[in-house]
């Protein structure tokens, strides 16, 4: 029998207004462009499942971070501070999604701009899927049966923290980007990004284990400002 699903939803108290953003053509814009890494050890942590194992698996070791070969980090969050002008947003292909599958959250990192987003589950078991800005709650919602869905809006920019309460080995990210100027790292750690007004910019790297690291930027007119980014650990 299906489980009726029951959910709640609690809002930011006191939410801080988007930064806002004017969209307008850029002109012989220039680029930044390069590569993050991480010299360290790169470290496991062991998952114990001790619900649900039938849906969400035996003991394993994940990492929290994702390093290449040649140290790159793949999905590593870079975007430029301070563009109050620039490139438009473009049309959204689809809504984005936060899935939950076999216990594990899918993706684990995204990059979406200010609005609605769906959170899903693709398990047969029940997910309380709970995002922070912070210390601050932006959704608390059970999800019960499988295929369940509830569509939320992140319209505040900055990290949102997922975890699961049923299950507390499960935790993503979602970064709410303030401007067009966010993107994930390939698998190789490196980024690209274009059509950048002329300027001074400070540009983040950031990810869930090692936190940010910021630097400064200058991007002339048709060049491209090339950069090398290291994560280092909390």
């Amino acid at each position: 029998m299906k489980v009726r699903l029951m959910f709640a939803f609690l809002p930011l108290a006191c939410a801080a207004p988007a930064l806002a953003y004017e969209e307008a053509p850029v002109s012989n814009g220039g680029k930044v462009e390069g590569k993050v890494t991480f010299q360290g050890a790169v470290p496991t942590k062991k998952i114990i499942p001790t619900k649900n194992k039938e849906v969400c698996g035996g003991v394993r070791e994940e990492q929290p971070i994702i390093v290449g070969p040649d140290k790159g980090v793949q999905d590593a969050v870079v975007y430029l501070k301070g563009v109050s002008k620039g490139k438009a947003w473009g049309k959204a292909d689809k809504l984005p999604v936060l899935d939950q599958e076999h216990c594990k959250f899918k993706p684990t990192v995204q990059v979406i701009r200010p609005g609605k987003i769906d959170i899903k589950s693709s398990d047969p078991v029940l997910h309380n899927t709970h995002g922070f800005y912070g210390k601050r709650t932006a959704f608390n919602f059970a999800l019960p049966n499988e295929n369940a869905k509830i569509t939320t809006d992140l319209s505040k920019p900055g990290e949102v923290r997922v975890e699961c309460d049923a299950h507390g080995w499960m935790l993503a990210y979602i970064y709410v980007a303030e401007t067009p100027y966010y993107m994930l790292t390939g698998k190789d750690g490196s980024f690209s990004i274009a059509d950048v007004p002329p300027g001074n910019y400070t540009l983040v790297a950031t990810q869930g284990y090692t936190g940010d690291v910021e630097m400064p930027v200058t991007v002339t007119a048709g060049e491209a400002a090339k950069v090398a980014i290291e994560l280092k650990k909390k």
